[in-house]
């Protein structure tokens, strides 16, 4: 059972920057791809970013160049760099993890961006 534990979010202004993190029970190599989603109310759940365990990445159209995924090995930790933020991005924002067979999902947490 793999565990993930996403933390960071918050109320930010058009603007502003966030950086959301997600906190693994394994280590990251054992997870094959790690990603972010959000789900805005009345939405589906929507790709936002992932990384691979050999760092090779990817973004939503949306996102590209204000977002920036990342990795800390150490740590056992993936990070969602979210600059320039808009009212657009505000959602629940969940991390996924791919270990063995299985995608596993955090709680979410939420992500407010208001004036």
């Amino acid at each position: 059972q793999v565990q993930l534990v996403e933390s960071g979010g918050g109320l930010v202004q058009p603007g502003g920057s966030l950086r959301l993190s997600c906190a693994t029970s394994v280590s990251v190599f054992s997870i094959r791809a790690m990603g972010w989603y959000r789900q805005a109310p009345g939405n589906e759940r929507e790709f936002v970013a992932f990384i691979t365990n050999a760092g090779s990445t990817n973004y939503a159209d949306s996102v590209k160049g204000r977002f920036t995924i990342s990795r800390d090995n150490a740590k056992n930790t993936v990070y969602l760099q979210m600059n320039s933020l808009k009212l657009e991005d505000t959602a629940v924002y969940y991390c996924n993890g791919l270990h063995a067979t299985t995608y596993y999902w955090g709680q979410g947490t939420q992500v407010t961006v208001s004036s």
